[in-house]
């Protein structure tokens, strides 16, 4: 085995045991806790409750005219 196909394999089996090592959460317990977070966060959320018009920093600009 060549020298640099033994250090890519060392690296292969090191990701190997960092993914192994890691906590996995099922799915279905992972959609509950994002379903409830956005239900918590849903009145602070501005795409739905909006944005008031004094805060809108993309608000058409007011032209005052003088005659």
């Amino acid at each position: 085995m060549s020298d640099s196909s033994s250090v890519a394999l060392k690296k292969v089996v090191q990701q190997l045991q960092l993914e192994a090592g890691l906590n996995h959460v099922k799915v279905s317990q992972a959609v509950a806790d994002l379903k409830q977070f956005c239900l918590q966060n849903a009145q602070h959320d501005p795409l739905l409750t909006g944005v008031s018009s004094s805060t809108n920093l993309f608000r058409p600009q007011k032209v005052c005219f003088f005659l």
